[in-house]
């Protein structure tokens, strides 16, 4: 099914010449609205397990968070069907429109009768579900806002948006909280939806080339497109591997590795602002790989590159969760910050340079699944492991798996060899 975006589409003029993905007003405004969007999402999960945790204790803080997580990490495979079959931009906006609604209307409730634990609970199940339509399409949105040669930028500027706004976002709903409870900081997230949607309306994207436009007989039904894109993944070596990578090397940084942080510090005795320091330096350093990244022309021997940042991030996890003082595990993760960052960039923009654009959503959302959908499974590792062996075990096994993506990326010439 042709793009549903397509009267919003703005084809470049061929001979135009390539503008820089920082100086290109409608990648800013994809940026500004994604930027929005995650601070958003930071103030809402903040304020949701604030709320459960002062309505019911903090024992049901994980329940109502695991209601949330499920339904997204269920529903995420058909949630790429959907971006692919409809297009990025149309589903993009319709489940931000959904979440801004979502997130209002539970601001509103909660301020009239209060934060009932049938209210988060819905809320999170919502918002959950909706989650699984919007991360597939807003990760196929790249290579339909900026040409192929811009895409290792746009990846920079991604990450560099991630880092602000886990910067900025818990602040931001500490502040809200403070000042109206619950229904404000649920109010400070809806508002945040609502200029991220307002800014999606304002993006335009390109229509896909003649030659992979899809054929009116293709597939006609969601279950034989989720089986077309499921085909490809499997066909096609370089895609696939580099999900396994993506997925291997992000799994550990989608959170387990901060909650390891945390752990560190408690076990170490270096208190509860030295745990601060240490993921605020690996913010910075991510950020500064971002940056980078966002304004350099070209990435010689990306495959290559790629990997070895993998090698260096499963060096300095392991040397950041084994470091015998304070001050060294803080310049260590200012370091893996920049590592890690690095190599989130680089594959991240390989595999939309290397994914026919009409399965995008659908690998992206697998690409998703093997992240941000089965992390959680790993935080209750986090634990166990802390416990038993001590934390620097834990941060050992993430330099494994490192190494594991690291291996895939180096052992596959396809994606060994792979160029930005």
């Amino acid at each position: 099914m042709p793009d549903a975006a397509a009267s919003a589409s703005v084809p470049a003029p061929a001979s135009a010449p390539e503008r820089p993905a920082y100086r290109d007003p409608n990648v800013l405004r994809w940026l500004g609205a994604y930027t929005t969007s995650v601070t958003g999402d930071i103030v809402y999960f903040l304020a949701l397990t604030w709320a459960v945790t002062q309505e019911s204790g903090p024992a049901q803080a994980g329940v109502v968070l695991a209601a949330g997580a499920v339904p997204r990490a269920v529903l995420m495979l058909a949630g790429g069907v959907v971006a692919d079959r409809f297009g990025p931009r149309r589903v993009v906006i319709g489940s931000d429109l959904v979440r801004c609604v979502v997130v209002l209307a539970a601001a509103t409730v909660a301020l009239l009768i209060g934060t009932e634990l049938w209210l988060l609970v819905a809320l999170a199940v919502v918002f959950g579900s909706v989650d699984a339509l919007f991360m597939p399409a807003v990760g196929a949105l790249p290579p339909r806002i900026a040409p192929t040669g811009q895409l290792a930028r746009v990846q920079g500027l991604r990450l560099l948006s991630i880092r602000l706004s886990n910067t900025a976002g818990p602040p931001l709903a500490a502040f809200a909280l403070s000042a109206g409870g619950s229904p404000g900081a649920f109010g400070v997230a809806g508002a945040l939806f609502v200029v991220s949607l307002v800014l999606l309306l304002a993006v335009r994207v390109r229509p896909l080339p003649v030659r992979d436009a899809p054929e009116a007989a293709d597939v006609s039904t969601p279950r034989q497109e989720f089986r077309d894109g499921m085909r490809y993944l499997r066909a096609n070596r370089r895609v696939s591997s580099l999900v396994v990578v993506i997925g291997l090397g992000e799994m550990c940084f989608s959170g387990p590795v901060s909650t390891g942080l945390v752990l560190l510090a408690d076990e170490r005795d270096w208190g509860t602002a030295t745990a601060g320091w240490i993921l605020s330096a690996f913010s910075v350093g991510g950020a500064a790989a971002s940056l980078l990244l966002s304004v350099v022309r070209r990435v010689p021997r990306a495959g290559l590159t790629m990997s070895c940042a993998l090698l260096l991030t499963a060096a300095l996890v392991v040397a950041t969760g084994n470091a015998p003082t304070a001050g060294l595990s803080i310049g260590l993760g200012a370091l893996l910050g920049t590592a890690s960052g690095a190599a989130m960039v680089v594959s991240n923009a390989l595999l939309q340079k290397e994914t026919d654009p009409r399965y995008l959503g659908r690998v992206t959302s697998v690409m998703t699944l093997c992240t941000l959908g089965l992390s959680p499974l790993l935080y209750p590792l986090v634990g166990l492991v802390a416990a038993s062996w001590g934390t620097g075990a834990f941060f050992t096994g993430c330099g494994v798996v490192c190494v594991l993506a690291a291996g895939v990326a180096l052992l596959v010439r396809p994606v060994r060899t792979a160029t930005l």
